[in-house]
């Protein structure tokens, strides 16, 4: 059995993010279509769902089979994809709390399919970030976390505006919440 992701500081730090800004954003639509791409544990899943977004509308995925069935069976709708392979449809809000650590070779390799996002750290992200476009709602919302022991992403370039939402300070990193909105070209 793979080992499930188990909430950390960054999993804590995305849902107080998402807990002040669900409700602020359910004020506009009440039915928001929200989507997880790497649920772990469906910490963020129960947040949203506490936040007041309908049980039915809360969609999620991992590459982790055993994250999959474990948040199926928290009640949420989960499915196996390697980030969009799997996903259809446009959402409002599009979250992803991505392996975002450099490659080192002293890491288990089963826990690197957690942690690490490439030789940069960034290369998972910016594989997400090409393709989240594609299943944002118009005026959807990608919330993003990055961390700055990786590579740094030019998210403009991308086609993002992007705003900060709240960054903590690690005893060895420095990790931030990102707000993304894709610019219509």
């Amino acid at each position: 059995m793979s080992k499930i992701y188990q909430p950390a500081e960054d999993s804590y730090l995305m849902s107080r993010i998402l807990k002040e800004q669900i409700p602020i954003l359910l004020e506009k639509n009440l039915n928001l279509r929200f989507l997880e791409i790497g649920a772990g544990s469906g910490i963020h899943l129960e947040t949203v769902y506490n936040s007041g977004i309908k049980k039915e509308n809360i969609f999620s995925s991992d590459i982790n089979k055993d994250s999959v069935s474990h948040c199926n069976l928290l009640g949420f709708n989960c499915v196996y994809s390697d980030l969009f392979e799997n996903i259809n449809g446009k959402y409002n809000i599009i979250i992803f709390n991505p392996p975002y650590l450099p490659e080192d070779s002293r890491e288990p390799a089963d826990s690197k399919i957690a942690t690490t996002g490439g030789k940069k750290g960034s290369e998972i992200i910016l594989r997400f970030l090409l393709d989240a476009k594609d299943y944002l709602e118009k005026d959807g919302k990608i919330f993003l976390i990055t961390s700055n022991l990786s590579e740094n992403i030019n998210f403009q370039e991308l086609g993002y505006e992007a705003k900060e939402l709240g960054c903590e300070k690690m005893f060895f990193e420095r990790l931030c919440i990102w707000e993304l909105n894709y610019l219509q070209p």
